[in-house]
């Protein structure tokens, strides 16, 4: 008797079917079962003596089509379903491999390499932490990390990046499984296939952390800070808890290696493993905060220390790439003749200058840009978006071509300026004449977010714009344009040190109750959806909400969160409109 998890939006138990005769697989097996008149795969999840319904009422199962994860990594799915408030079966198949594998068991491979050397002298524990500059290689530092013997994951979010670490990696004679969530499917099928025989360094995003390897001996997690170890759609899972629990069961070492720590990193692994002071600063760029209250009113965003910044690296062969994060051309804007906001005149709402007019963000429609007041026709962008300073860049540097980078658009490659929203930083091609400036125009709007991980995505900006400008012996230059020069988040980019900033912001949220000291999600969607949601949520959790179609959810611990959201009759909810659950939501 296997007991099944149909592979079913929004049905989430196990169901009774009678084994094939003469067949054991094991737990994680992919099967293909009768359900409600239609046929649809599924995982064995247990094997059982005997049905927990009428005998007659059991179904036997169609087939074993395929491989499916190994039991260790389906008890992990199983957990990570509890911690991140999701369904196991997407879990289960972010697990699977996209094709038929067969289901026959395969040897493990058993490999022996010499330990290498590191750059670093790290602490022998479970789990470490390692603070190294952005701007400084760290391949050696990776391979040094690699299990002497059986397997290691290394999840890393910069698919440049892994390929320079794959190929360090078999340097030392290992073999690389590259494995992404975006690869081909035949890729990645052939890709968990040599995962499953062990022996071998797994490289990866986050999918990578399930990889079906059965000896793992060791986890690498690169840039813990970095959004891309978060999966977007819910539930919205984290590449390095889920890592870090995977390596906590199997009883490997796990080690984070980051320029910036998140402070659930830091409060998890410990003390931090650290450069020279010396060596850490020049791993980092040249930093120059332009403090824009001492300037002349009317300049906007492009100041003057701007404006020779970027004509003394267009002068040098070089290009730049200047940051603002905020999309369109402008999304606040005021009439020239009476000071009057542009407004929907349907809902009220401020509307946002676009190539065709003037769109209601709420979606009511676009007009002409009229102010609804007076009847002028001339506007001021008092928030203008990356297209309009696409125009003013323009306008200031004639004969410069200026390219737009930000969700959607295409970057022209050969740009010597770039403008965009921080998908500049990942999107900027890096293989033409060298970036020697990256400047964040209004990095006030990160640094005084109502975001309890402010600090965190202000720093994880500037490490990116630091990679792309190179270390303190380069000629590169990181500006950033704010009203607030004596932050200490500009502190710890100078000092090249930004553990005491963070332990600064560990014990705010501890004051706090914020993650990782206290559970947090948010229930979004429907209102009759999230409204019985919360409803359904009982102590220890504390519900603000709902407002808007929006419920802000808070636990004593990230357990408790779990714990309560698993109790709830979540599913009936769902049956009343579309619901979202974000636990440990990243913009918050």
């Amino acid at each position: 008797m296997w007991r099944v998890l149909p592979d079913v939006a929004a049905l989430d138990r196990l169901f009774d079917y009678w084994a094939p005769p003469g067949t054991a697989p094991p737990v994680g097996t992919v099967v293909r079962v009768d359900l409600h008149g239609r046929r649809v795969r599924g995982w064995v999840l247990a094997v059982a003596d005997r049905p927990d319904v009428a005998a007659d009422l059991v179904r036997p199962v169609r087939a074993v089509v395929s491989a499916g994860p190994p039991a260790d990594v389906v008890a992990l799915c199983e957990w990570a379903a509890w911690r991140w408030a999701g369904p196991r079966a997407t879990f289960l198949r972010a697990a699977s491999p996209p094709n038929v594998v067969s289901p026959d068991a395969v040897d493990v491979d058993v490999a022996v390499h010499p330990p290498v050397p590191g750059p670093l002298a790290l602490p022998d524990r479970p789990r470490r932490l390692v603070v190294w500059p952005p701007a400084r290689p760290r391949e050696a530092l990776v391979v040094s990390l690699l299990a002497v013997e059986g397997s290691t994951i290394v999840v890393a979010p910069d698919p440049s990046e892994r390929a320079r670490l794959a190929a360090a990696a078999e340097a030392t004679g290992r073999v690389v499984v590259p494995l992404a969530g975006d690869d081909p499917a035949a890729t990645r099928t052939a890709a968990w296939q040599a995962a499953r025989r062990g022996a071998c360094v797994v490289l990866g995003g986050r999918v990578a952390a399930l990889a079906p390897i059965p000896d793992l001996h060791a986890a690498v997690v690169l840039d813990d800070a970095d959004t891309a170890l978060v999966e977007e759609r819910a539930p919205t899972w984290h590449a390095r808890d889920l890592l870090l629990e995977r390596a906590r069961r199997a009883g490997a070492v796990a080690t984070v290696v980051t320029p910036v720590p998140t402070v659930e990193a830091l409060t998890a692994l410990g003390d931090p493993v650290t450069l020279p002071a010396s060596v850490a600063r020049s791993g980092w760029p040249r930093l120059e905060v332009v403090d824009r209250r001492a300037e002349p009113p009317g300049l906007g965003l492009l100041g003057e220390r701007l404006a020779d910044a970027l004509r003394h690296t267009l002068a040098d062969g070089a290009r730049a790439v200047c940051v603002l994060n905020r999309r369109g051309r402008a999304r606040l804007l005021v009439c020239r003749q009476c000071g009057t906001p542009a407004r929907c005149e349907h809902c009220g709402a401020a509307v946002a200058e676009h190539d065709d007019g003037l769109v209601c963000p709420r979606g009511d429609g676009t007009r002409p840009a009229v102010c609804l007041v007076c009847g002028a026709s001339r506007l001021r962008a008092a928030a203008p978006g990356v297209r309009r300073l696409r125009d003013d860049l323009a306008a200031l540097l004639p004969r410069v071509t200026v390219s737009v980078a930000e969700a959607g658009s295409d970057v022209d490659p050969d740009a010597p300026v770039v403008v965009g929203t921080e998908a500049a930083l990942h999107r900027v091609a890096t293989d033409g004449p060298p970036i020697r400036l990256v400047a964040f125009l209004d990095l006030d709007q990160e640094l005084l977010a109502p975001r309890f991980r402010a600090v965190e995505q202000a720093l994880w900006l500037l490490v990116r714009g630091a990679r792309l400008v190179g270390d303190h012996r380069g000629r590169g230059l990181l500006l950033a344009q704010t009203r607030v020069p004596d932050h200490p988040v500009f502190d710890a980019v100078e000092d090249g040190d930004p553990i005491p900033l963070l332990r600064e912001e560990a014990t705010r949220r501890a004051a706090l109750a914020l993650p990782p000291f206290g559970g947090l999600a948010i229930l979004s969607g429907d209102a009759a959806a999230v409204d019985a949601a919360a409803a359904a949520l009982a102590a220890p959790l504390e519900v603000l909400g709902p407002v808007d179609g929006r419920a802000l959810v808070r636990a004593p611990s990230s357990d408790a969160l779990a714990d309560g959201l698993a109790a709830a009759d979540l599913a009936t909810a769902r049956a009343a409109g579309r619901l979202r659950v974000d636990v440990d939501p990243q913009r918050e």
